[in-house]
């Protein structure tokens, strides 16, 4: 892998005669909002949180600590807790019985973890409030739990229910007899929703409410009667996955597929569905959040979702939907499913990650993206390489160009504005795009299994000197370079 990355590292300034020859023209116009702090985070189920954070309060997962930073450096991160298992949650009242389809139950170990994860990340977090049960006394318990529990300053807000859109489709649960129970009747509708959303928000207690976390676009477009309906909304949560990992159907679009998940459909595309409804809800003054991410929803693919290809999508996804007034992200995890950014253990010699592909493109993110950094206009030709650049409040430029096409080189010729100064590019790469392992990011890596959770090795970096303005790097197939100027 050395000799490999050094011969990659040759190639950034000088491309070889087979690349493609591309010129991109990156203008001092600034478009979009500035990155808000805690952009990206980690959306978990909460039956899973303790395996990434251990059982002790005292001791939290110090690896798991160090990864979530390196997402939001410098910042506070938001956390989701949610998923399915909001609905399958719950807190024991007293003289109440758990009604059927709730399974996990909520502790004073779990709240002492997440309190303890909380501080030591200064972590913001949305946290999801049982909808399904159809129990308002359910979701107010949970939430007075956390309010006493974590601490009112720690919740950004209560999300109420998860994928509602859903209920009336999915089994909620089967009974002794394997029937099977949906969380609500087939004629459950967005006007039956809204009304029940009034009343658990009534019944919890006075805090940021977020929602709708609808799965589906159907039901989004009624976002605005939902708005209308819930005027003190903080923030609206929406979930999206570019894929399916259930879909069987090897000629529908959403079918999981590399090709398919590097393609335009599965980011600006993705962006595009819900340009609309950022609009809408800013609208109302209410920041937008996708709370819920991934590649591939049902758990991801195999051999698509923990590959390579992954980082290429995420790092493009992330910034096609910052371009359209996404507030923040959370990236869905969960262990043993294929979409998981890492996977954790514990020895007795400590914490142990291994750290899947799909990170190292949210890190790259994270880096060429800083909070307060703005979008430069791109002016590039329409095809598998993408160009994307940042004014961050430091001055700097910076510059991802990402090469989806896995099969051949690309030849950048960038023109940047500023002062002609030299650049600095790192490139992120890996053996193959189909590779879940072995990923290189300027050098460094985190190796088969960190026990610090940070990259480590040599970093490596190429000087790229200006000419007239302009800046050459060679992308090599299924890779990205990223330049700072």
């Amino acid at each position: 892998m050395a000799a490999l990355l050094a011969l990659l590292l040759c190639w950034i300034p000088a491309a070889a005669e087979a690349d493609a020859a591309i010129s991109a023209q990156v203008t001092p116009n600034t478009f979009g909002q500035a990155l808000p702090s805690g952009f990206v985070g980690m959306s978990a189920e909460y039956q899973a949180l303790q395996a990434y954070t251990g059982r002790d309060p005292a001791v939290v997962d110090p690896v798991l600590v160090r990864l979530l930073r390196a997402l939001a450096p410098g910042q506070a991160p938001v956390l989701r807790v949610g998923g399915d298992s909001t609905d399958h949650t719950w807190l024991p009242v007293r003289h109440v019985k758990a009604t059927p389809g709730v399974y996990y139950k909520l502790t004073k170990n779990w709240l002492a973890t997440t309190r303890s994860l909380t501080n030591v990340l200064h972590a913001q977090l949305i946290l999801g409030v049982n909808l399904a049960a159809n129990r308002p006394a359910f979701a107010a318990a949970e939430a007075r739990a956390f309010l006493s529990r974590i601490g009112r300053r720690h919740i950004s807000a209560f999300e109420i229910g998860n994928e509602p859109d859903l209920y009336a489709l999915f089994v909620y649960y089967h009974d002794r007899k394997g029937r099977h129970h949906h969380a609500r009747p087939r004629n459950y509708d967005l006007g039956a929703f809204i009304k029940e959303f009034s009343r658990w928000r009534a019944a919890l207690p006075t805090g940021p409410v977020a929602g709708p976390a609808f799965a589906g676009l159907d039901w989004m477009k009624g976002l605005s009667q939902f708005l209308n309906a819930e005027p003190h909304l903080a923030l609206v949560t929406f979930h999206r996955y570019a894929l399916r990992a259930c879909e069987t159907d090897p000629t529908k679009p959403d079918y999981p597929t590399i090709p398919a998940l590097l393609s335009d459909a599965s980011s600006s595309g993705l962006a595009q569905q819900v340009a609309p409804y950022v609009v809408q809800t800013h609208g109302h003054g209410i920041p937008f959040r996708l709370d819920e991410l991934n590649s591939a929803a049902c758990r991801g693919k195999r051999g698509v979702s923990d590959t390579f290809a992954s980082a290429l999508w995420a790092l493009d996804a992330l910034f096609n939907l910052a371009s359209v007034g996404v507030d923040g992200v959370n990236i869905h995890t969960l262990p043993h499913a294929a979409y998981e950014l890492f996977t954790v253990s514990h020895t007795g010699r400590g914490w142990h990650a291994f750290v899947h592909p799909e990170y190292y493109g949210l890190m790259a993110f994270a880096q060429m993206f800083p909070p307060g950094a703005r979008l430069l206009s791109v002016n590039a030709p329409a095809g598998q390489v993408k160009v994307w650049a940042t004014q961050g409040l430091d001055g700097h430029v910076r510059v991802a160009v990402i090469n989806k096409d896995p099969n051949n080189g690309a030849q950048v010729q960038l023109q940047l504005p500023g002062a002609q100064t030299s650049a600095i590019a790192r490139v992120l790469i890996a053996p193959t795009i189909g590779s879940s392992s072995g990923v290189v990011l300027g050098g460094q890596s985190f190796g088969p299994d960190t026990t610090t959770g940070q990259l480590s090795g040599s970093p490596q970096s190429t000087t790229v000197n200006s000419a007239g303005g302009n800046y050459t790097v060679s992308v090599p197939g299924g890779s990205a370079v990223l330049l700072t100027k």
